[in-house]
């Protein structure tokens, strides 16, 4: 009779010949054949319920059987500069590159919810990232890329909401039906509160503007994924490995529970709700913190929040390589830490991948730096073996004991913020914000006494250096387009429906309404980003954070 690791060993094995394969060669170099993945030749109870099969519950090793046997990671590069003409112009080049996938970078202005004539925008305009005041601008940003064929991910998050409305209204402008329109809103307003600082209105509020679109693409846009939990900033504000995994999943288990708060059926919306992390640079800890953090979402998604659709179950992720591990003094060394945090986030089984360009630190990234950065990935892609084998440091004593540990910390952190009264009430208490502080100072610490090594920082040093790559400069002449542009679409846009539609939003948000309709409405109208952000404002108020001490 068999026993249960050789039954779903053969249910895997009958997933595999029922699976899509690539037209590749998955030999090694010198012609050695490689089987799909590798188990132990039998295993007990323990090694089902924590380490299991790829593609089976708890998904420890993988959401997919065959993972990149049947379908490469999306390679996405970061992108967004200046005006939207030459981002526009930036996507294109990246697309005929052989990036299957466009993420847009908004600059701090449009982050913040205000428009590039704003005095609070003066000289930050298109310097962190694109410059989007109107659905004019969005117009431009995607001319003559169809919405319909290709997947976009936006990073914005206060607004969020707003640039969805304007993303949505080009689409139909472009005749796309709306429903097939694929991509991903990063949206994460409570990773804001806790680490990146970018927010526009108090939590409580937030969360219900977040539940309308959730509530809103669930029925209009079901392949869209409506908000990418993102620990990639907590940790890039200094946290450790297991404080992102903890601080991002409680984040991700709290809009979970305001949409099942809101009525909604968990099976419905949650399968859209992906993650984002940080690939950071201890090798071995990023990919256990990748494993451990599937097998938490799966468990508690099935265990506490009772879904039992086993997409529910998936957690989905794309990873962006470490920004703050980017180094100032010699630059050309960032292209080889980018390249062992990109396989790091392979090795884990990431969804998607942005791998950092060498000059990232210094500026924006050059169009020479973003190819280098793009060609990183394909040759971990097609030329290391790693993408031949699923879930190949599966079973190593030392990723599966740091996979168990990973868990066991971030469960700590849960009970913690649960004691608090849950997410919110902690942030609002500080406990979050004050543990990555303290983590980042201790790292810090390290440091500068030379206990940690940051090569051509603390040791090897090059004396006198100067640097001597190009780097890509934003003039003053793009805020003066902006501005031009946007004094343009007022001055021809029909004003006195710009005033109606800014006035159904406000209602909308008194009365409790879904606010997705009215921001669609008044984006076709070309009301701008800042305008609709007052009409929000004036019936959500503004937070402000309290002093951590």
């Amino acid at each position: 009779m068999k026993k249960n690791f050789e039954i779903s060993k053969d249910k895997w094995q009958d997933q595999i010949d029922n699976s899509k394969t690539r037209d590749y060669n998955f030999d090694t170099v010198s012609g050695e054949h490689i089987d799909e993945c590798y188990f132990p030749n039998s295993a007990d109870n323990e090694y089902m319920e924590k380490i299991g099969f790829p593609g089976e519950y708890p998904y420890t090793r993988g959401i997919h059987p065959n993972l990149y046997r049947g379908r490469l990671w999306t390679m996405r590069q970061f992108a967004g500069f200046g005006t939207p003409k030459e981002t526009n112009e930036r996507f294109k080049f990246l697309l005929e590159h052989g990036q299957t996938g466009l993420s847009v970078a908004y600059d701090m202005p449009t982050l913040m919810g205000y428009d590039a004539d704003h005095e609070f925008a003066l000289g930050e305009v298109g310097k962190c990232g694109v410059a989007v005041s109107s659905l004019a601008d969005m117009e431009t940003l995607f001319d003559g890329i169809n919405l319909g064929e290709v997947s976009v991910s936006q990073t914005i998050n206060g607004p969020a909401v707003i640039l969805l409305a304007f993303y949505i209204a080009v689409a139909e402008k472009q005749g796309v039906d709306i429903s097939i329109l694929r991509g991903t809103l990063q949206n994460d307003i409570l990773k804001e509160y806790i680490a990146q600082k970018e927010w526009i209105y108090p939590p409580e509020e937030s969360m219900r503007i977040i539940t309308d679109m959730i509530e809103y693409c669930t029925e209009y846009l079901p392949k869209y994924n409506t908000i990418s939990v993102s620990g990639y900033h907590i940790r890039e504000a200094g946290s450790t490995a297991a404080q992102e995994l903890a601080f991002t999943l409680a984040d991700g288990f709290a809009y979970i529970e305001h949409g099942i708060a809101r009525g909604m059926d968990v099976d419905d919306f949650a399968p859209r709700i992906s993650h984002f992390f940080n690939s950071h640079l201890d090798f071995f800890e990023e990919i256990a913190k990748f494993r451990a953090a599937r097998r938490i979402w799966s468990r508690r998604m099935k265990e506490k929040y009772g879904a039992k659709n086993p997409k529910s179950w998936l957690l989905r992720f794309h990873t962006q390589t470490a920004g703050c591990s980017l180094t100032a003094q010699q630059p050309e060394i960032n292209i080889a830490r980018t390249a062992f945090q990109g396989l790091a986030a392979v090795l884990g089984g990431t969804q998607s991948l942005h791998t950092n360009s060498m000059d990232e630190t210094l500026a924006l990234p050059t169009e020479k730096s973003v190819e280098i950065a793009l060609r990183t990935q394909q040759l971990i892609a097609y030329e290391t073996g790693v993408a031949n084998i699923v879930d190949p440091l599966g079973g190593s004593w030392f990723i599966e004991k740091l996979t168990d540990q990973m868990e066991e910390k971030a469960e700590d952190y849960f009970n913690k913020i649960e004691e608090l009264g849950g997410v919110i009430p902690a942030i609002e208490q500080g406990f979050m914000q004050r543990e990555i502080a303290d983590a980042a100072s201790s790292y810090q610490k390290l440091v500068d006494e030379k206990k940690r090594v940051v090569v051509g920082v603390n040791r090897f040093v090059r004396k006198n250096e100067k640097i001597e790559i190009p780097l890509l400069k934003i003039g003053p002449e793009v805020e003066e387009n902006q501005i031009s542009n946007l004094k343009h679409i007022k001055e021809i846009r029909d004003s006195k429906k710009v005033t109606e539609k800014l006035k159904e939003i406000e209602n909308a948000c008194r009365n409790n309404e879904n606010i997705m309709f009215s921001l669609i409405e008044a984006a076709k109208e070309y009301a701008t980003l800042g305008e609709i952000v007052d009409s929000m404002k004036s019936v959500f108020g503004e937070w402000q954070e309290k002093t951590v001490i």
